[in-house]
């Protein structure tokens, strides 16, 4: 047989083998939902000091877009063709950023996407954000152990575990994304407290 043909003959042997491979399906991206809580309409006082977010820590099974869940035991899966905008850890830095822009008490925000140096630095540890299985009822668990740090010699001054559950009476992605998104809000809503808290005890004062 010439060469010619045997390229041809190997040519198309690829490509009916391609044309078998199982197509990957496609994923529905969600971003992290917020409760579209409204903002405090009161006169509050602005903080004189700056506040770094840094983006959290997580397992590897945490650290990407996957949505976990633990159906059962310590077998951590993910929902099939759904993903999250970003890794968890950065869902979370960007809805505790929101959340004090919203709280409006620390004006001087920034994150570690920018090489900006901060007065305190908040990071911590995302130990749990995933669904979680006990028998048959389903709650998404979000659990961080918060750490604030003194910008200029990373000092740790305060650190503390926040957990938030929501019970979920529906376990279709779309909502368990939204349960996420309560969990989300309210252990959002208990860093800002205990960080504002935190900084007015400990931020360097100025002149």
């Amino acid at each position: 047989m010439k060469p010619t043909r045997l390229a041809l003959l190997a040519g198309f042997s690829l490509i009916a083998a391609c044309s078998i491979l199982p197509k990957s399906e496609p994923a529905d991206v969600y971003r992290l939902p917020s409760a579209q809580a409204s903002a405090s309409t009161g006169a509050v006082a602005a903080q004189p000091w700056s506040l770094r977010l840094n983006k959290l820590q997580a397992s590897e099974a945490l650290n990407r877009p996957n949505i976990a869940v633990i159906p059962q035991g310590d077998v951590i899966s993910s929902y099939k063709a759904s993903r999250w905008s970003d890794p968890a850890p950065v869902l979370l830095r960007n809805r505790l950023l929101d959340g004090f822009q919203r709280d409006g008490r620390v004006t001087l925000l920034s994150t570690d996407d920018s090489n900006f140096a901060a007065d305190l630095e908040l990071g911590g540890n995302l130990q749990a954000f995933q669904t979680e299985y006990q028998g048959s009822q389903a709650s998404v668990v979000v659990r961080l152990d918060a750490v604030l740090v003194r910008g200029y010699d990373q000092r740790i001054l305060a650190s503390r575990r926040f957990e938030e559950r929501q019970p979920l009476q529906d376990v279709q992605v779309p909502a368990v994304v939204a349960g996420f998104g309560q969990a989300s809000d309210r252990l959002t809503a208990k860093v800002v407290a205990w960080a504002v808290d935190q900084g007015q005890k400990l931020a360097p004062s100025r002149p």
